[in-house]
């Protein structure tokens, strides 16, 4: 009987023949090549012989594929003209995952294969009971076992060894959020072989894992897979820049205007310049810091320090912050760069784009900016006549970036024109028709805001160590994720997210920024790659007629109620709510005439 241990056995008894098969090697042993003249001589050959390259070898009984010298070695039968292939006379009678046994058609056909699901033509073996189960040759030599890097040239790379795996149930593709092939991003057929990782969530289909088809040509019209190869030089982009940034500190107008001209910086400058009625004084010593009793932002210990020009956090010197105590207007010293206009924007050149403090929508100068679609109270750059603003952040939005998770490829800026060209995004999966950046090789496309605004590494209150920013699942994980701030559960196939590999610690990016209160979390409600108020900077002092209290300007929780004057739910708006009693309102019920000009920061 056929035995799997039989890999090099010198003589073979298999289930299609009634004779002992011996093994012919089809190159000499090294220690017989001082033997030529003895063999010459008639000496007979033992079971194990060997012929030379230009003998003919015959056909394979089994698949009905030549034999041929490179094929090194062959089992045959002395007694008559009986051959097989190494690699076919090692084929069991049953699959592993078939409990019937198996027949060859004895001639060459073209039909699918129900392992695959591919069309083939050549040898095809089927099952005696189940008419429908055909398979074909080659997926019945299909590994165990393999590492997809070897059968793909380094394109595509896994630490783990890959398991072939007989099914992928759909109740089982739906608890890991439908995750596709990671070669061709395409779906998975729940009756299909696959390998899989048993330690991770990575998947490929069988002809994907093994490069059999079109000398792995398919991987290149997909985006985000595998290996990609420069499209660009450097020379030709020396101001390229280069996403996601480091960490929080580093931000789009740091990178525009750090290294602007010879600009000094000045000790004290007028806050005239940004219709501010104090004098704004220098910060670039730590001892000034300590004089003036001043922490940066800092998240582990709950410190948050934000710009009031990009809302950006400000974690090191220099700054520029307001000379009265009781204010806490702040800029980051690039910030005081900002150009008064821009003219010939990308996506308003019909007029020229003015710096506004704040923008002329509401009482509290929040807006929602024409590129990002994101609510901003930070500084604008807007034209009156049209009603158009946008964040100074978007004012500035580069032709081309690189990011890490589409290396090598140049990403154009890039706006969807109608509905049929919307793209959907990489990051957050949402669709959109707003600016953005795209590979056209690749069709690859990123929100502006998921491109920009994400850095690829934060730290957090909850987790002593960094957290990465992540564009597959993780290795040595193939548990659930749940986010630490809003204990949904995370996807981490469609959407990237934010993890801790030494703990275990994972959150959505939207959740990610969340220091100070963790119940703001608007992941479940808008489905944006970033936090809803990402630009919004909270915290202002008002007082209002009608009311005995301060109402500071705030994110509403669940916590918070209803609304004093419209009654409905305060949860994932912006509003004024007093501490001192349970009055809230929502930002849009307040109307300006009962507001008195604002306070201070809390």
């Amino acid at each position: 009987m056929y035995s799997l241990n039989a890999v090099m056995m010198e003589q073979l008894f298999h289930f299609s023949h009634e004779h002992v098969l011996s093994l012919v090697q089809l190159q000499p042993r090294q220690e017989n090549s001082n033997d030529e003249d003895e063999d010459e001589d008639g000496v007979e050959y033992g079971d194990d012989f060997w012929v030379k390259e230009d003998d003919e070898f015959g056909i394979c009984e089994m698949c009905k594929e030549e034999i041929y010298w490179f094929h090194l070695c062959y089992y045959s039968c002395k007694d008559c003209n009986y051959s097989l292939h190494k690699f076919c006379a090692q084929l069991p009678k049953t699959k592993q995952d078939h409990p019937h046994q198996l027949q060859r058609y004895f001639s060459r056909m073209i039909s699918p294969c129900y392992a695959c699901g591919d069309e083939h033509s050549g040898t095809f073996f089927h099952c005696t009971t189940c008419s429908w189960f055909r398979i074909h040759l080659d997926c019945c030599l299909l590994p165990a076992k393999l590492l997809i890097q070897q059968f793909t040239d380094g394109s595509f790379s896994h630490s783990h060894m890959l398991t072939l795996s007989y099914s992928f149930p759909y109740i089982e593709r739906k608890a890991k959020f439908l995750p596709n092939c990671i070669v061709c991003d395409d779906f998975f057929e729940f009756n299909k072989w696959l390998y899989r990782c048993d330690r991770c969530r990575y998947y490929a289909h069988v002809r994907c894992a093994t490069s059999r088809k079109d000398a792995f040509m398919s991987y290149l019209t997909y985006a985000n897979l595998g290996k990609t190869y420069k499209n660009f030089k450097d020379h030709d982009h020396p101001n390229l820049i280069r996403c996601p940034f480091p960490d929080e500190s580093f931000n789009l107008l740091m990178h525009h205007f750090i290294n602007k001209g010879e600009l000094p910086i000045k000790g004290k400058i007028d806050g005239n310049m940004f219709s501010h009625e104090h004098p704004l004084v220098l910060f670039d010593t730590q001892e000034s810091l300590i004089n003036k009793s001043v922490s940066l932002h800092d998240p582990v210990k709950r410190v948050q320090l934000l710009c009031d020009g990009c809302v950006r956090p400000i974690t090191d010197i220099p700054f520029y912050k307001c000379s009265q105590h009781s204010c806490d207007f702040i800029l980051h010293e690039w910030c005081t760069r900002l150009p008064s206009e821009i003219q010939d924007h990308h996506d308003h050149p019909e007029h020229t784009l003015v710096l506004l403090q704040k923008a002329p929508t509401n009482f509290v100068g929040v807006f929602w900016c024409k590129i990002c679609g994101v609510p901003c109270n930070g500084f604008a750059y807007g034209c009156k006549q049209c009603e158009y603003y946008v964040d100074v952040n978007c004012g500035f939005l580069p032709d081309v970036i690189t990011h890490a998770a589409h290396p090598n490829h140049l990403l154009q800026r890039f706006k969807p024109s109608a509905i049929e060209t919307r793209e959907r995004c990489k990051a957050c999966f949402c669709v959109t028709e707003r600016i953005g950046y795209y590979c056209p090789s690749c069709d690859f496309f990123l929100h502006n805001y998921c491109a920009l605004l994400l850095p690829g590494m934060i730290r957090h209150k909850y987790d002593k160590h960094p957290l990465s920013l992540r564009y597959l699942p993780a290795e040595n994980h193939a548990s659930e994720y749940f986010c630490e701030i809003c204990e949904d559960e995370c996807d981490p196939i469609f959407r990237w997210f934010y993890h801790c590999s030494t703990c275990a610690s994972t959150m959505h990016t939207e959740c990610a920024p969340l220091k100070l209160q963790c119940e703001q979390y608007t992941s479940s409600y808008t489905g944006k790659g970033i936090f809803e108020f990402y630009n919004v900077k909270f915290g202002r002092r008002h007082k209002i007629q009608d009311h005995k209290h301060h109402v500071t300007f705030v994110q509403g929780i669940i916590a918070d109620g209803q609304c004093s004057v419209c009654h409905r739910q305060l949860q994932y708006g912006m509003i004024f709510k007093c501490f001192g009693c349970k009055y809230a309102i929502h930002m849009g019920c307040l109307s300006e005439s009962r507001l008195i000009p604002p306070l201070e920061f809390v």
